[in-house]
């Protein structure tokens, strides 16, 4: 009975390890597809290829949800991968996001600007808020077309700033709050340092006066925060966008799935039918 119990306490021991060490193995195989797929796409293009990639649906480790997004980390990396490009290098940025701190995507869209060479921005599915402030500092943005970027207008507090300003104006200052006044103050400033950020990244791409225009449709409140801008919306504005998404992306895009332990909401038959199928 003890050899039958040390038997059965050793499998135990085994599969405990197998169930630990199994994911590490299936991650690194996944990782070295992302790197063979990315290099691919390099030599196809004759770029360096960077991905900025967020799922926004929430993740849960030891029962608290997260989700990605656009952080200082991410800035420092993508800054260091342009490093690692010589300025005669074209840069290719594949972007999904629902967006993320203004300082970190401000870093990265003034650092794609700055490269002497050409940068493309492919979106896939969506870049939203820091996201397409990201791709208005390059030189194309590649959307497909069912895929939107959204307005860049400054949130304080999960409340957006130009609204703060609105709700202010319809009232005397004497029924307005110290902290709502100071709110007040803050979103304006917002709303102007992300106006005159977006204007600098459109500069040499639009005129002047529709560099100014465009930067208020996208900053002041125009839209809700959420509001979906597809590809003709684009173009209508006179940005450089081409709706011809290379199909490398999207098999880049299946090396970056959503967490495996959750049960999909959307199941099909993964291969493309033909005609008479």
């Amino acid at each position: 009975m003890v050899l039958d119990g040390f038997n059965f306490f050793n499998v135990i021991w085994i599969v405990f390890i197998l169930w630990s060490i199994i994911p590490i193995f299936r991650q690194r195989k996944i990782q070295n597809a992302r790197f063979k797929r990315l290099r691919r796409f390099e030599q196809l293009r004759g770029s360096r290829v960077i991905t900025l990639i967020h799922r926004q649906e929430t993740l849960s480790i030891l029962g608290f949800p997260i989700s990605r997004f656009i952080n200082i980390d991410d800035a420092e990396a993508v800054l260091r991968a342009i490093r690692l490009t010589p300025d005669s290098k074209p840069i290719d940025l594949i972007l999904h996001t629902p967006g993320g701190l203004v300082l970190a995507s401000e870093q990265i869209a003034r650092a794609i600007k700055r490269h002497p060479a050409k940068v493309t921005v492919f979106v896939p599915h969506y870049a939203m808020s820091g996201g397409t402030m990201i791709a208005l500092a390059a030189d194309e943005i590649v959307i497909d077309d069912n895929a939107v970027l959204g307005p860049v207008d400054p949130q304080l507090g999960g409340l957006p700033a130009a609204s703060i300003l609105r709700a202010v104006g319809h009232k005397s200052p004497e029924r307005v709050s110290d902290k709502t006044l100071i709110m007040a103050d803050i979103a304006e400033k917002a709303v102007q340092q992300v106006t005159a950020v977006v204007e600098e990244l459109l500069d040499g791409k639009l005129e002047p006066d529709d560099a100014h225009r465009v930067a208020g449709l996208l900053t002041e409140g125009t839209w809700t925060h959420d509001y979906p801008i597809t590809c003709e919306t684009l173009n209508k504005l006179g940005l450089q966008v081409s709706c011809a998404m290379p199909r490398e992306v999207y098999g880049l895009m299946d090396l970056y799935p959503q967490n495996p332990t959750r049960r999909p909401s959307v199941q099909y038959v993964p291969v493309p039918y033909g005609e008479e199928d």
